[in-house]
């Protein structure tokens, strides 16, 4: 039975999704997004100008005159959201955590996906896979895999993205378009993400909270690491202090771009502080220019 508050949730989610799909995406998604293949129409005869590769010489010999093939793109794609809710995506310093954001945006990816007729999957991990849903269609199916990502209660607390890209690898044959949802705050994950990046369209979907970037003064802080469970007390009224844990989460961020770019990665970096719609709306119509 699920809790009346998730429910709740569940239907608000919903009807913000589908309404910003139909208001605010359109055809954007769509065209962000190709279709991986040609599929056969029908044939045609010949006429002048034609490319004669695309000759159908069965029909052709066939008929006694020369008939080219058609072709179409095939439209339909696999949209897989690889999501990491370990302990660290439950940090949140502004309205919500990391992962509910993480469950907002796969769902507002999933209606625009369904919405263009695509098959929709999702694999969740931590230091291991605990979950894996198997790419359909429809509307009922992408209510499951909202209600699983909002109501989802990890085994594990630490992160493996290695291990997640792997498992991809291993029940994904198809090229099928990769939404990777992390804080990526852990590494050694280089050489798995470099795979998956050739035989896929992967995306990194970074997501991070401005308390990882930023800390403000206040005193003495006592900070838990959420995956291990290690404390530690910092001072935060030492400018040098917070000017080094600045330094560092830009750093940090600077390293994760320059990597996605060098592996030929697109990246969504997302703000749990900032307009997460405005920020897939701008990635969408950058991709489109590139297309």
């Amino acid at each position: 039975m699920i809790p009346k508050e998730l429910a709740k949730k569940i239907r608000y989610i919903q009807i913000f999704t589908t309404k910003t799909v139909n208001n605010v995406f359109a055809g954007e998604y769509e065209s962000a997004f190709k279709g991986h293949g040609m599929e056969f129409e029908d044939v045609r005869e010949y006429q002048p100008g034609d490319e004669v590769r695309s000759i159908d010489w069965n029909v052709t010999a066939r008929t006694g005159k020369p008939f080219i093939k058609r072709f179409i793109e095939e439209r339909e794609l696999t949209i897989i959201f690889l999501v990491d809710l370990s302990a660290s995506g439950t940090f949140g310093s502004i309205e919500k955590t990391k992962n509910e954001i993480a469950a907002e945006l796969c769902a507002l990816l999933s209606f625009s996906a369904i919405k263009n007729n695509d098959k929709v999957g999702l694999i969740v991990f931590t230091d291991v896979v605990e979950m894996f849903i198997p790419p359909k269609k429809g509307m009922t199916h992408v209510l499951r895999l909202i209600r699983e990502l909002l109501y989802f209660k990890p085994r594990k607390a630490k992160t493996n993205i290695q291990e997640g890209l792997a498992y991809l690898g291993r029940v994904t044959r198809k090229k099928s378009v990769v939404f990777l949802v992390s804080d990526f705050l852990e590494a050694g994950f280089e050489k798995q993400m470099r795979i998956m990046g050739k035989r896929h369209d992967l995306i990194a979907v970074s997501i991070t909270d401005p308390r990882e970037v930023t800390m403000p003064n206040v005193g003495l802080l006592e900070l838990e690491d959420a995956e291990t469970g290690e404390l530690v007390i910092i001072d935060t009224g030492d400018r040098q202090v917070r000017n080094q844990y600045e330094m560092y989460g830009k750093e940090r961020s600077a390293r994760l771009t320059k990597l996605f770019h060098s592996m030929g990665i697109d990246q969504i970096d997302i703000r749990t502080d900032k307009d997460y719609v405005t920020t897939l709306m701008r990635f969408f119509l950058e991709r489109e220019k590139r297309l």
